[in-house]
């Protein structure tokens, strides 16, 4: 029965780390270029009353199966899922959304890359394409003032009228990972690279193996609220039953203690 209170225990820590994420999950439906998380779940090791093969007799025959019990739970990992999120047309030259692999990179103030998929970008007084805590698009775009009909390709070329001629103002590059799933966020849509994730692989857009951009238009979040509503359901169940398994134990060591 003490063995049940501690499985009980794991299982009702783990499951409030999962209501945790798809909170967060759910609290970010709106978030541009959020990526929605899970946890992952291991069961703990087993304690071994008896192991299968062992010798049951004198007579040289052994156990077919043994038999374990195990000891509970633990949160393996929570990890994010890069699948696409949805379009969403905003009209704004500035915005820009990846379609397909690949995220921007970003300049930190303390000199720093990070990178991200909110593409949500805006004009600094330098001119400067910045995300919206004024951090700098890497490598830079600069428009000069009075630039008009700024275009951006689903290959990432800058153009612009300037005086009424058009000029080339850069190339946007986007950044890949051999697995995005180990990059490090950071909060405020940004993500770190890391060992897991592998370090970036930088291209142009719509090159092979890169999404492209589509100008006008900002990634959504990928969270599916009415799956993540489910998921919430299912695990305050599972944290239920395991706070029903320690009311019971409680009960039945009562009930022996009485004896």
């Amino acid at each position: 029965m003490i063995t049940a209170l501690r499985s009980a225990a794991t299982g009702m820590h783990a499951q409030q780390t999962n209501v945790d994420v798809i909170s967060n999950n759910l609290a970010n439906v709106n978030t541009t270029g959020f990526k929605a998380s899970r946890v992952a779940f291991n069961d703990l090791v087993y304690q071994n009353n008896a192991v299968a093969g062992a010798e049951s007799s004198s007579s040289g025959t052994t156990l077919p199966t043994g038999s374990q019990v195990g000891l509970g739970v633990r949160v393996n990992s929570v990890y994010k899922i890069h699948t696409q999120g949805d379009m969403l047309k905003t009209s704004s030259p500035f915005d820009l959304a990846v379609q397909g692999e690949g995220f921007f990179k970003i300049s930190m103030p303390s000199g720093e890359t990070s990178y991200t998929r909110d593409g949500s970008f805006q004009i600094d007084p330098n001119g400067n394409f910045v995300n919206s805590l004024g951090y700098q698009l890497d490598p830079a775009i600069a428009v000069p003032q009075g630039s008009t009909n700024l275009t951006v390709s689903s290959t990432g070329v800058v153009n612009a009228k300037v005086n009424g001629a058009s000029v080339n103002l850069g190339q946007i590059t986007i950044s890949t990972f051999s697995n995005p799933a180990g990059l490090e966020s950071l909060g405020d849509n940004l993500f770190a690279e890391t060992d897991a994730s592998g370090p970036a692989t930088d291209g142009n857009p719509a090159d092979s193996g890169y999404g492209s951009l589509l100008q006008g238009f900002l990634e959504t979040s990928n969270v599916d609220s009415i799956t993540a509503v489910t998921d919430l359901i299912t695990a305050q169940r599972a944290y239920e039953l395991n706070s029903k398994v320690i009311t019971t134990a409680d009960q039945m060591m009562e009930r022996v203690s009485q004896i």
